[in-house]
């Protein structure tokens, strides 16, 4: 649901308003408040007394007078107000406003500090208002009235601002690529094959400039790639291996490569999956939507550097021909697999795409997955898990979590674990021995086969789905395209 956000000295003429209010702010004393006209002013100094702002319950008034709709949506206290907080916020608003079947509002704008300060500040800001704007509608049909979406934002400033223009124009793309990886993600499974996932991929980058490669099984044969081959033999719908080249940065500069976990229906083949945990499975895809939408923005933001994305695209089905606990599987790096559990299939996909990775000489390889039911168990559902051995990237990624909302919490990447998955009858095993530790396990057998290279893993398994209290539609949450896209332009 597209949303436009312009910039306005003024707003239009009785066009609703939105006022963020700190607790204990004067309503009659917001830079908004002039632009009611006199019998509207008085009504709300009337009506001012009955408000508390110190909750989240946005207050809505309606002008007797004019119809004029007017939100107030409190912010806190002062002290406690970040940019996360004033995403939330615009959440809640834009919420709000769809509720109130507002198609367009107005709200107050002004900087927040140094030129860049503000620019991310108002990127935060314009990427949650198009998020909140979202609902996956694409199944369902209204035989009275469709869900009202918010069709224009205004944001009303006294001097006009570079900086706050083109915070909201970033925030914009960026929001709409988490959007559309929602999109993605919340697709049925019998919609979305890895063949309708490639094609999405081929649809979406290449008018954007970014040269899209899809191998078919004879290609990855040819190249050894067991794992990918090996966990989609049970399914009718064949594998597809995407690259995804942004070549924008200097010649001799080596690409970041970003590896999404591809996997669009996951049963846990033949250790099948019980029926409360297979639900969602279509979404088991999530990573390799959020590469792909994460390359988007940065195409669409014109960054001047050298981007790769990989997503081993399979269905995890079981059958006849599915491969089976025991089974030992000939990665493209030449290390075997010990099947020790076919419900652990992401990370045997995800090995092949990691050596792929190798050829383009990468400064740096991120991979996203929706790996492990532990990472959920160990952090909740408001934190991904971050692995990396080196300190100065755990830094790094927290900090564009922190700055973009999309939260990462580190857990141990030692040598200490390699003994939990070195395998019996194969190089590694593709579950741990105990039932210790799970995240932690995956992550120690994705090291194994990324050791040539810096490198992070990012278990996104908590932030696959919203949650109560985001403001957000119930399904895909789009994690973590956004910090994908501030860690490419960062790095």
């Amino acid at each position: 649901m597209p949303i436009r956000i312009t910039s306005h000295t003024k707003p239009a003429e009785r066009i609703p308003l939105v006022f963020f209010l700190f607790s204990g702010d004067d309503i009659a004393a917001h830079s908004l408040f002039h632009f009611l006209d006199r019998g509207e002013q008085e009504y709300v100094r009337k009506v001012k007394k009955d408000f508390d702002f110190k909750g989240k319950e946005v207050r809505v008034l309606f002008m007797p007078d004019t119809a004029r709709k007017v939100l107030c949506v409190p912010l806190g206290k002062k002290e406690d107000f970040s940019a996360i907080k004033a995403g939330l916020a615009t959440r809640i608003a834009v919420q709000a406003a769809r509720k109130e079947k507002i198609k367009k509002f107005a709200f107050w704008v002004s900087t927040t500090g140094g030129a860049r300060e503000t620019r991310d500040f108002y990127e935060v800001v314009a990427s949650n208002a198009v998020m909140a704007n979202f609902e996956f509608i694409k199944y369902k049909t209204f035989p009275d009235e469709k869900p009202t979406f918010v069709e224009e934002i205004q944001a009303i400033w006294r001097v006009p601002n570079a900086d706050i223009q083109e915070g909201l124009r970033r925030g914009v793309i960026v929001g709409e690529e988490t959007n559309t990886c929602r999109e993605l993600s919340n697709t049925p499974g019998g919609d979305m094959t890895p063949q309708a996932l490639a094609t999405h991929a081929e649809k979406a980058l290449r008018p954007l400039g970014v040269k899209v490669n899809v191998l078919s099984e004879g290609k990855m044969n040819s190249l050894g790639m067991g794992g990918v081959l090996g966990v989609a033999r049970g399914s009718d719908e064949p594998p597809r291996f995407i690259v995804m080249e942004y070549m924008k940065g200097a010649k001799k500069e080596k690409p970041v490569v970003l590896v999404g976990k591809g996997v669009t229906f996951d049963t846990g083949g033949l250790n099948l999956k019980p029926s409360a945990s297979i639900y969602e499975m279509h979404m088991d895809m999530s990573g390799g939507a959020a590469v792909i939408h994460a390359m988007a923005a940065a195409a669409r933001l014109k960054l001047k550097k050298n981007i790769v994305g990989l997503v081993p695209a399979v269905e995890n089905m079981p059958s006849g021909s599915s491969y089976r606990p025991g089974d030992v599987l000939k990665t493209m790096s030449g290390k075997t697999i010990e099947v020790l559990d076919t419900d652990a299939e992401g990370r045997v996909i995800l090995a092949d795409a990691l050596t792929y990775a190798k050829k383009y000489n990468p400064s740096l390889v991120v991979d996203v997955a929706t790996l492990t039911g532990a990472a959920v168990i160990a952090l909740g559902q408001r934190y991904s898990a971050l692995f990396t051995t080196e300190k100065k990237l755990e830094d790094a990624f927290r900090k564009f979590g922190d700055e973009t909302g999309d939260l990462v919490w580190p857990l141990p990447l030692s040598a200490d674990y390699e003994e939990d998955v070195r395998g019996t009858f194969g190089d590694v095993a593709n579950s741990g021995k105990t039932r210790y530790g799970g995240a932690i396990n995956g992550a120690v057998f994705l090291w194994q086969f990324a050791k040539d290279y810096p490198w992070v893993h990012l278990d996104i398994a908590p932030r696959m789905t919203s949650i109560e209290g985001e403001y957000l539609a119930k399904g895909a949450a789009g994690a973590p395209v956004r910090l994908l896209a501030r860690m490419l332009e960062e790095i």
